[in-house]
């Protein structure tokens, strides 16, 4: 059977775009997981480094439920070296239920990247640890701008058993 190159590049999307709300391998998201009580504003504690965060601090989060019941996400941090805020407004949506902690996000059109709540204070949604769609990617977001050391290092013990590289965790100033 003799596949077009239309046919080919729509299946090579499918398999890149499905691969960005993937998750690595040793990450099981949460469940339960209560959109309504983990929406509102998330501390960033720590996090890997990456591009579009490089040389933020006081980083902040906010989750807010838009009508159709998908997840407003906004974003902002302070650069200290140009003296300027920086934020950016993105969407959410789960990926299997909406009682699961994997949502797949957007900040630039159709392209969505994973979000995965892989350990959450179940009790009082006071802290998440967040994975991407690979060890490349991780958070730990607190309701307060600061946690105990003993989180901290939690969350490094719970990045090392699932493969990611602790070494390069970045704290974040608040």
């Amino acid at each position: 059977m003799k596949i077009s190159i239309i046919n080919k590049i729509i299946i090579l999307l499918t398999l890149l775009l499905s691969a960005c709300t993937s998750m690595p391998e040793q990450v099981t998201p949460v469940t339960p997981f209560e959109l309504s009580r983990y929406s509102g504003t998330w501390y960033e504690i720590a996090r890997m480094p990456h591009s579009f965060e490089e040389g933020l601090s006081k980083v902040t989060a906010t989750y807010s439920i838009n009508e159709d019941g998908s997840v407003k996400v906004l974003n902002k941090g302070f650069n200290a070296e140009t003296g300027q805020w920086s934020s950016a407004e993105g969407k959410a949506k789960f990926v299997d239920g909406s009682d699961v902690g994997h949502l797949k996000v957007s900040f630039f059109g159709p392209f969505y990247s994973s979000y995965v709540v892989f350990k959450l204070d179940q009790e009082a949604y006071q802290y998440a640890y967040i994975s991407g769609y690979n060890t490349d990617y991780a958070w730990l977001l607190a309701r307060k701008p600061s946690v105990e050391p003993a989180r901290v290092e939690d969350f490094k013990r719970e990045l090392a058993a699932r493969g990611f590289a602790v070494d390069k965790l970045i704290l974040v100033a608040q």
